[in-house]
């Protein structure tokens, strides 16, 4: 189980590193330590988080879209699996387009909801859990082994963007609820 911990930090910050700009490119700096400094965007909520940074802008319109935006400014703590702007272009096509129309606003509330977990679940916690509860009533599925996390059929590529509110963990698709 040790190791397990240990290659998952290791896989979560070269995932971290390697993903190209994330939100915490956009929101803070990485000392000469290997250590990323938190604090101004820990000050910022998961909105203003997701909002600073251009490769969730589907995410960010999805969220606005879905009447979504109050509640994730919300005290929290919550735990975000962000889907990028890819994550959403490789849905089929026409899904999203269909998604954010005012008359799909309850399944739009349904996805998005999915991907929040109530309390935040930092990367270090992961290899204690195999399911958690969404906000959506849904519980999403958690596995770990040496070739990184998954979230349902998501890979986990960068963790630990930390807001006021919440935890931000990457993923590389859109999660979808069972029903």
């Amino acid at each position: 189980m040790k190791l397990i911990a240990q290659t998952l930090s290791i896989v979560f910050i070269t995932g971290f590193l390697v993903t190209g700009t994330t939100a915490a490119d956009e929101h803070g700096a990485h000392h000469k330590d290997g250590h990323h400094d938190m604090d101004m965007q820990a000050a910022q909520d998961i909105v203003a988080v997701a909002s600073g940074n251009k490769d969730f802008d589907t995410l960010v319109a999805a969220v606005s879209a879905a009447g979504l935006v109050e509640t994730l400014q919300g005290d929290g703590p919550f735990t975000v699996f962000a889907p990028t702007n890819a994550a959403f272009a490789a849905l089929p096509e026409g899904t999203l387009d269909s998604l954010l129309k005012p008359e799909n606003k309850e399944r739009l509330v349904s996805i998005l909801t999915y991907h929040v977990v109530p309390g935040a679940i930092k990367a270090a916690d992961v290899v204690n859990v195999t399911a958690a509860k969404t906000v959506n009533g849904e519980s999403i599925t958690v596995s770990a082994d040496d070739g990184g996390v998954m979230i349902d059929s998501a890979n986990v590529v960068a963790t630990d963007i930390e807001a006021s509110n919440g935890i931000i963990h990457v993923i590389d698709k859109v999660i979808l609820p069972k029903s």
